[in-house]
């Protein structure tokens, strides 16, 4: 096989993975922008509880850490 066919064979196998990909992503169900919105705000606030949360706790155990040093 010479290396012109075989950069050939190689560029057609690119050309056919992008095709693929292409006609595959053609197929997704992207969300509204609606439901972009509200499933981001959802992760922002379930994010800020859990770092209050997880704050609380280290103020709380730092708190009785201190009593048991000082």
């Amino acid at each position: 096989m010479r290396i012109t066919d075989w950069l050939k064979t190689k560029f057609k196998n690119i050309k056919l993975f992008f095709k693929e990909i292409w006609t595959e992503g053609k197929k997704i169900d992207w969300p509204s922008r609606e439901e972009t919105i509200r499933y981001t705000l959802i992760v922002i606030v379930i994010s800020v509880a859990v770092a209050a949360f997880l704050g609380g706790l280290d103020f709380v155990f730092m708190s009785i850490l201190e009593k048991f040093i000082f």
